[in-house]
C-alpha cells in the first residue's frame, strides 16, 4: 500500500499544480472520511481489531478522489468516502473480501446520484485556482461525445479539444486522475520496478483500447477518434494503472489477466462510442470485477510437474 501511495504522489502534485486549493480539499476530505468511516466501523460495528494501518483506507481514499472534479462539494465526497467504504468494502468482510473496487463502486455512486455536480470539471488554472468559485468547463471526451451527436465530424471537433502533448502534460479539464498522463506514467514505472503489479493487466487495457479505437478509426475517421486521444483523455490510464490492477479484485495469473485487462479496454470503447455516458473506464472496470472469481476458478495455468494425457 506504501508503494502504491508513493506512485500516486506524482499525479497528486500535478493535480494541485494544474487545480490547486480545490484539489487538496478534495484529496484531504476522502482520504480523512475513508479511514476514519474504516475506524469507526472496525471498532463500533465488528468490534475487532482496527486495521487502518494497513493503508488500504488512505489508497482508497486517493484513488477516489483522484476519480472526481476537484470542486466537488465536501459533503459528497464524504457520501461517497461512505459507500467505498462502508457498502463495497466493510459489508463484504474488509480488505482481502471485496469484490469490487470500492474507490469505484463510491466514484459511480456518486455519478449516479449526483450527476450535476460530477459532471461540472473545473478549468486547469494554476495554484491560484479557486476552490468554489473555478471556471469550469467540458473534458475533451464530452466535447467529442456531444459533437458528434449534433453532427459535426471530428475534424470540426479537433480544434476544440487541447493537442495531444497538452493532453500528455495534463493541460485539460477533468478529474484530477484524468490529467498528466506523464505523472500516472512515472508512477507506473515505480509500480513495475518495485514490483508492485505486473505489465499484464495495463498493456492488456491500453492496448486492446489502441487496437479497437484504431480499427473504428480507419472505418470513419470523422466518427471515431484515433487512438492516441482515447489514451490520453478520460480515466485510461489512472484506471489500467491504480484500479485495474487491485490485488484483491483482479485476476491471480498472467493469463486471466490479460483477458481481463482486454475485457475492460473492449467494455471502455464500447460505452465511450455507443453508451450514453461520454466515459466507460469505471463501468468497464467493475463488470470485468465481477467475473474474476471465475476467471480464477477456470483459467489456471498447468502446474509444474503435470503430465498432459493424450487421447
Amino acid at each position: 500500500m506504501t508503494g502504491v501511495i508513493v506512485a500516486l504522489l506524482p499525479a497528486l502534485f500535478t493535480s494541485i499544480f494544474y487545480f490547486g486549493y480545490g484539489a487538496v480539499i478534495v484529496t484531504a476530505t476522502a482520504v480523512i472520511s475513508c479511514v476514519l468511516f474504516e475506524y469507526l466501523i472496525q471498532r463500533f460495528i465488528f468490534k475487532k481489531p482496527v486495521t487502518i494501518t494497513d493503508g488500504s483506507a488512505i489508497v482508497t481514499g486517493l484513488l477516489l478522489a483522484f476519480n472526481v472534479p476537484s470542486n466537488l462539494p465536501i459533503y459528497i465526497v464524504i457520501i461517497g468516502s461512505f459507500v467505498s467504504i462502508a457498502i463495497a468494502k466493510m459489508t463484504f468482510g474488509g480488505l482481502g473480501n471485496n469484490p469490487f473496487n470500492p474507490a469505484l463502486v463510491g466514484r459511480v455512486f456518486m455519478l449516479i446520484s449526483f450527476p450535476v455536480q460530477m459532471t461540472t470539471w473545473p478549468v486547469p488554472a494554476g495554484l491560484s485556482t479557486s476552490y468554489t468559485d473555478a471556471v469550469t468547463g467540458a473534458t475533451p471526451l464530452a466535447i467529442i461525445k456531444e459533437g458528434l451527436k449534433n453532427g459535426e465530424s471530428i475534424s470540426q471537433l479537433v480544434t476544440q479539444i487541447p493537442a495531444p502533448s497538452q493532453m500528455f502534460l495534463g493541460n485539460m479539464g477533468g478529474s484530477m486522475g484524468e490529467v498528466a498522463a506523464i505523472a500516472l506514467l512515472i508512477g507506473f514505472i515505480w509500480l513495475l520496478v518495485r514490483k508492485i503489479i505486473t505489465w499484464h493487466i495495463p498493456v492488456s487495457v491500453v492496448g486492446s483500447i489502441a487496437v479497437f479505437t484504431t480499427i473504428l478509426w480507419l472505418v470513419n475517421p470523422e466518427k471515431n477518434a484515433g487512438p492516441l486521444f482515447h489514451i490520453l483523455a478520460g480515466g485510461v490510464l489512472l484506471g489500467a494503472i491504480f484500479m485495474a490492477t487491485d490485488y484483491v479484485t483482479s485476476p491471480m495469473n498472467h493469463i486471466a489477466m490479460v483477458i481481463y485487462g482486454c475485457g475492460i479496454g473492449i467494455l471502455t470503447v464500447i460505452i465511450r462510442e455507443w453508451g450514453a455516458y461520454p466515459e466507460g473506464v469505471s463501468f468497464a472496470i467493475l463488470i470485468m470485477n465481477a467475473f474474476v472469481p471465475l476467471m480464477n476458478t477456470y483459467i489456471k495455468p498447468k502446474r509444474f510437474g503435470e503430465e498432459v494425457k493424450n487421447g
